[in-house]
């Protein structure tokens, strides 16, 4: 295609979505539905204007959605409510460990029993499939530092997480079809993939963020208003955390999260600030306008708030060219029914099922359970795990393959989970609303 479309597309996009700001808010759809019925409409499924093919294209597309993902899982991690209670992440780390090992499985056993792929396949099928995206997301996660919402928290934190959670099946996938070495009794894939790659990550996200947080205050003081600079900062920490990450073997994921985590407990620690949340005015924590994320804490001191804006303004416009991509992608004859029976299979029964199963012994209520369960967002974290497959080597007709049932599953995940999120959401915190008023009037009547 003629770079000229290629600006005047893009450039039309940006127009519509600026013009279309008030509306969306207020209409059923969210800004990846629209992004992607442009998508649809002007490429091969439609107009066929323009068709952009992963498979020629995955070593680009690798690196954009990785670049996509570290700035958005450096976002959620800044907005992490403190301190930090194990009582408050028990829910998230269940979900980003025990029921993701269930839904690899899950997806494993359908598609090599109902799609007839070989195992090694599967189980690289469910790792791609199983992470929730800190992406496509926006609408029902944490939206400002101090959101203390659990709903929000709970899918915030479980996307941060478990996109560096998947990695160890990735490579479990990848070693049973023999791009990947295993070692004898898969005692290599154990100690490094699993036990280092896991363990250097967060060691190393969590001593670079508490590294930076004393390093700023120590050079800069107390004084606010270095925005400029904090982006400078919040950028270089993302690369020299992924960079480490990557030359050690450790999951450049989880240390990208851990290290924003720990950067903004640290900063608010050194500044003494009381718990994130106590005085944010209920408006704000139960509000539905996804655009003003982070614009609360614009006048923070620190690294972590002065970055946070221009890192969600990044995010946006990563995801707007992401998802037309998408929509680009898909011919007519993509919609396959094993594509559209696996996503399916994944959101009604895959996903619920391993989060019941997984918070089984925990006290997250059934709402909270229920909705944790459906939301599952799949986006740009799947399509990142795609691409690195391709980029180690899958054969050709396994990879058109996987491209093809990935791509149905991220489309029909920003279809069905978009149009059901804000009446979902709505409900769930007005029911969220009346049970904690009747909390307040009874323990007032005590």
């Amino acid at each position: 295609m003629h770079d000229a479309l290629w600006f005047l597309i893009v450039g039309g996009l940006l127009l519509a979505r600026g013009l279309t700001h008030s509306l969306l808010q207020r209409s059923p759809i969210t800004p990846a539905i629209f992004y992607l019925t442009l998508g649809l409409l002007l490429g091969p499924t439609l107009l066929n204007v323009f068709h952009f093919n992963p498979l020629e294209e995955s070593g680009l597309l690798r690196v954009l959605t990785e670049i996509v993902v570290l700035i958005s899982l450096f976002s959620a991690g800044v907005k992490m409510p403190a301190p930090i209670f194990f009582s408050r992440w028990r829910t998230p780390l269940l979900l980003a460990t025990v029921s993701m090992a269930l839904t690899v499985a899950m997806v494993a056993a359908f598609a090599y029993v109902v799609l007839g792929l070989p195992l090694g396949a599967g189980i690289l099928l469910g790792a791609i499939l199983a992470p929730t995206d800190p992406v496509l997301a926006t609408d029902v996660q944490t939206r400002h530092p101090g959101d203390r919402d659990p709903l929000r928290f709970t899918l915030t934190c479980e996307a941060g997480m478990n996109d560096g959670s998947a990695f160890p099946f990735v490579m479990l996938g990848l070693g049973i079809l023999g791009l990947h070495e295993l070692g004898e009794f898969s005692l290599r894939w154990i100690l490094v993939d699993v036990l280092w790659a896991t363990a250097a990550g967060v060691g190393i996200g969590v001593a670079a963020g508490v590294g930076l947080a004393h390093l700023a205050r120590m050079l800069r003081g107390s004084q606010a208003g270095h925005q400029i600079m904090d982006n400078f900062l919040g950028l270089g920490l993302i690369g020299v955390v992924y960079g480490l990450s990557l030359l050690v073997d450790a999951w450049g994921f989880l240390a990208v999260f851990f290290a924003a985590v720990s950067l903004r407990q640290t900063e608010l620690k050194a500044v003494g600030t009381e718990p994130e949340g106590a005085s944010r005015p209920a408006l704000v924590r139960v509000g539905l306008d996804s655009e003003n994320i982070g614009l609360n804490d614009n006048t923070s001191p620190s690294v972590s708030g002065g970055s946070l804006v221009f890192k969600e303004h990044l995010e946006r416009l990563s995801e707007m060219m992401l998802v037309l991509l998408i929509g680009g992608t898909l011919f007519l004859d993509s919609w396959s029914v094993r594509a559209v029976g696996l996503a399916l299979f994944l959101f009604v029964v895959a996903r619920p099922l391993s989060v019941f199963l997984g918070l089984v012994g925990t006290r997250a209520s059934w709402p909270l359970r229920a909705m944790v369960g459906w939301f599952g967002v799949r986006g740009i974290g799947s399509l990142y795990y795609l691409m690195f497959a391709i980029q180690h080597g899958l054969p050709e007709e396994l990879a058109l393959e996987l491209v093809g049932l990935t791509l149905i599953v991220v489309t029909l995940s920003i279809l069905v989970h978009g149009v059901s999120v804000k009446p979902l959401m709505g409900r769930f915190m007005h029911q969220n609303g009346r049970e904690s008023d009747g909390l307040v009037k009874r323990r007032r009547a005590r």
